[in-house]
């Protein structure tokens, strides 16, 4: 049986999970985030991110911590949020998922 013109295939996704083990470099976070590495080490100075390392050639990122870097340039570019309107919005963002969390557990006992 031939496919319908019309019919498409399923389309497929490749990627892979970063999780809090995962070690990314300061180039490998700017790669991923699309950003200059100049704004990694303003999140850096900010406190929104805590590498490993003493040192920009040294440090090394979490899974974890990427996702907040992509979070924190995503409101910097789209929104223009400044980095201490960015940090208080990812603060208040993990708030809410941790209470989520709690509700989540309640309901289940």
């Amino acid at each position: 049986m031939t496919p319908s013109p019309n019919s498409q295939a399923p389309a497929q996704l490749s990627g892979f999970i970063l999780e809090e083990q995962t070690e990314l470099t300061l180039a490998d976070i700017c790669r991923a985030c699309a950003a200059q590495t100049e704004l990694i080490i303003e999140l850096v100075e900010e406190g929104l991110l805590a590498p490993a390392g003493q040192a920009p050639d040294d440090w090394r990122f979490t899974g974890l911590q990427i996702q907040r870097a992509k979070v924190a340039v995503r409101l910097q570019r789209d929104l223009g949020v400044n980095l201490a309107g960015a940090a208080l919005a990812l603060q208040l963002m993990e708030e809410m998922e941790a209470l989520r969390a709690q509700l989540r557990s309640l309901s289940a006992a």
